[in-house]
């Protein structure tokens, strides 16, 4: 690991991530979590000061950046629930079947290597009835906003921790093998190839 992604990667992610918008889109998907959770991509634990003490009994936080824990320990501390942080990616949890209520995935699907697999793999772990809580940037509607975010992508992969701006959100959890129960989509304010965000959540079982 460089000097870029050790000191000064998770301090860009921790401003851009934690913006007023970004955070605003973040507090009205991290609240709707229950039960013990999984949070996908935990970083620098810009979500906990959203879970509600009241619903939540544990958080168990994932993120191969080891690097950024340090912020997120700090935050954990103040969250008043039990937060366990480890340092691999989600394939790496060895957890049981079924185990989770609410799997909590925000600002992070773009930046895993192989996300189907993820997918796959939160898909397991997730209790039957139990929701992927996502609010996720992604492919935009428009075709000159697409044109751009396929042209940005391998220029902004390397200075942005491997962050995609072209995934489609959608297609990835129903290929995964999620039903997607709700979807709002909206662009926040900002360069529009960065900021087109689907937000909403998913099950594993066929939705009555």
């Amino acid at each position: 690991m460089n000097p870029y992604e050790r000191y000064v990667l998770p301090r860009m992610i921790d401003i851009a991530c934690g913006m007023g918008d970004v955070m605003k889109a973040r507090s009205r998907i991290v609240p709707q979590a229950m039960g013990e959770v999984l949070e996908i991509g935990i970083g620098t634990g810009l979500n906990l000061q959203f879970y509600r003490p009241d619903q939540v009994t544990s958080i168990v936080g994932v993120d191969p950046a080891a690097q950024m824990q340090t912020l997120a320990r700090r935050r954990a501390a103040a969250c008043g629930i039990p937060v366990e942080m480890i340092a691999v990616d989600v394939q790496g949890i060895h957890a049981a079947d079924d185990r989770f209520d609410t799997i909590v995935m925000t600002f992070t699907l773009c930046s895993i290597t192989d996300p189907l697999p993820a997918l796959r793999e939160m898909l397991r772990v997730l209790k039957p009835g139990g929701r992927l809580l996502f609010c996720e940037h992604g492919l935009a509607p428009d075709a000159s906003v697409r044109r751009w975010q396929h042209r940005l992508t391998p220029i902004w992969k390397p200075i942005a921790g491997g962050c995609h701006l072209n995934r489609d959100i959608p297609q990835l959890l129903r290929d995964a093998g999620f039903n997607i129960g709700e979807i709002a989509t909206e662009y926040l304010p900002g360069p529009r190839p960065m900021t087109y965000i689907y937000s909403g959540w998913a099950q594993q079982e066929a939705l009555a």
